[in-house]
């Protein structure tokens, strides 16, 4: 359901431990990295007998691989060539040890020190070991020379980076400045965090995992924040029983709407029903009622007070009706007039059913960040950036610039889920943060989040804890918008839509893992 994504730090715990604990030695290990990377360069480009390839080794380990793999490629019949960014006295531990190896066997090693890089030649495929997940800072100006040399090859050949492409941030996935430009990279034992972010998507190319030997006792004993959600977690969704009823399929309650915006609870509703919810309420002023409906007979409404504008004191009305309900949505359309936040704030200090907070509702709790630790433990928050940005009281580019960081500060003051919506989404809580595969410019429409927060609430209602339905419902509505690019390649899809893709694209994941 979860696929560990360690930071470089993290990973290389594990590596230390595996070797110095364990006992298992890193030339093991790395020859497994070796293999594991022959194999990915196989799938990817083929045959490569009578392939012109060059390995650029780096000094650390992701030079030892490039050198191990030089071996390994020289016996499937490639002409390789090594090139090395030290002087061969320089190199150390394992990484010295495949040095020596190559040289026994043949391989030509040439000091990148002593050439042109304009003259080197055209090869036909090239290995990019030059930098490991642990670089930081940014490229001296000799390994941006050779990032870029490969980058001008590249144009004519297939590159294959070891680990992570050379010159890209482990933690971030951000170039600094620049990066290999890899047609496909092959990472050892779990993707590093940085390698699943949007910004490496360009550099990495086809991503495989490789496992290398880190043993799972290792792992455990030495457990990581991150994680990816996975597509097994389409398995955790409540299986259909042919005796149940719309009672135990769970009752959402949407709490929104305004003068203007009666669609977008409406949204909310339709694609709580969607999810599988049994039943869905709308609470809005009552003159407002028949729009949010909008004509659907699915939708049932509580109308509150007399009028268009929500007041403070319609609060104690929802909250005599919440035993009625599983779960509540608060926030889509509801607007910021002062009666608005005031009815958000009561009703939500008071609520004692799994809770999901959105849109207006959390304008709110950022005009009001007092409330924020009167929220009880069941509350999922689905900020997009704009709004995490005034719940942190920065700007909207400092919280993209590091999503990670923001999600963390956010956490440490307060104790709810949090899901940060945008390519890439995160779903976190005090324990751990889980990651989305998807970046679905299908998703890019007005709308969309009310979707996701209807799709959440209805897996609150039938009683997934809150973390695990934010991870459960972000994926799902990845999937949708990942669906509908088929049918929409150039966008234009409604937001509607990704609500109504949702069971298919649900049927048909799961019907795909089952055949796996």
């Amino acid at each position: 359901m979860l696929l560990p994504l360690p930071t470089p730090a993290e990973m290389s715990a594990w590596d230390r431990e595996t070797i110095h604990t364990i006992g298992i030695p890193g030339i093991t290990l790395m020859e497994s990295a070796s293999r594991e990377a022959v194999n990915v360069l196989l799938e990817e480009y083929g045959a490569v007998d009578g392939a012109a390839i060059h390995c650029f080794a780096g000094s650390g380990n992701n030079g030892g691989d490039a050198l191990a793999l030089a071996r390994h490629l020289l016996d499937l019949g490639a002409e390789v060539t090594v090139f090395h960014t030290r002087p061969k006295k320089g190199y150390r531990g394992e990484t010295r040890t495949n040095l020596r190896w190559a040289q026994k066997l043949g391989i030509p090693l040439i000091h990148l020190a002593g050439i042109s890089l304009d003259a080197l030649p055209q090869p036909d495929i090239i290995v990019d070991g030059l930098l490991g997940t642990g670089f930081q800072g940014t490229l001296r100006q000799d390994f941006l020379d050779l990032v870029r040399a490969i980058n001008r090859l590249g144009q004519r050949a297939f590159v294959l980076s070891v680990d992570i492409p050379s010159g890209l941030n482990g933690l971030t996935g951000r170039p600094q400045p620049e990066a290999v430009l890899a047609d496909a990279t092959a990472t050892f034992q779990s993707p590093k965090l940085g390698l699943v972010t949007p910004e490496a998507a360009p550099f990495t190319g086809a991503l495989h995992v490789c496992p290398i030997g880190i043993p799972v006792k290792v792992q455990e004993d030495n457990p990581v924040r991150h994680h990816l959600i996975t597509g097994r977690v389409m398995d955790t969704l409540p299986a259909p029983t042919r005796d149940m009823h719309k009672g135990r399929a769970g009752h959402v309650l949407v709490v929104g709407g305004s003068f203007g915006l009666t669609g977008a609870p409406h949204l909310a509703a339709l694609a709580a029903l969607r999810s599988g919810a049994g039943l869905v309420t709308v609470a809005c002023p009552a003159e407002l009622a028949d729009a949010v409906k909008g004509g659907s007979p699915d939708i049932m409404t509580l109308p509150l007070g007399q009028g268009s504008a929500w007041t403070e004191d319609m609060a104690d009305a929802v909250k005599t009706e919440l035993h009625r309900f599983d779960a509540m949505v608060i926030g889509p359309g509801l607007g910021r007039e002062p009666g608005a936040t005031a009815f958000a704030l009561e009703l939500m200090a008071s609520c004692d059913v799994p809770m999901v907070v959105d849109a207006d509702a959390l304008f709110a709790l950022a005009a009001f960040p007092e409330h924020l630790k009167a929220l009880h433990e069941k509350t999922v928050l689905t900020p997009h950036p704009g709004e995490m940005a005034r719940l942190l009281g920065v700007d909207t580019p400092e919280v993209q610039a590091d999503r990670l960081g923001a999600t963390d500060r956010f956490l440490a003051e307060c104790d709810a889920t949090l899901v940060l919506k945008g390519a890439g989404t995160l779903a976190a809580d005090q324990s751990m943060t889980c990651v989305s595969p998807f970046a679905e410019p299908n998703l890019s429409i007005g709308g969309s989040g009310d979707v996701l927060s209807g799709v959440i609430g209805a897996l609150l209602a039938v009683g997934l804890p809150p973390l695990h339905a934010a991870c459960v419902g972000v994926f799902w509505h990845g999937l949708a918008g990942h669906a509908l690019k088929h049918e929409f390649p150039a966008r234009g899809n409604l937001a509607s839509e990704i609500a109504n893709m949702l069971p298919h694209a649900a049927a048909s994941f799961i019907k795909e893992l089952e055949t796996c």
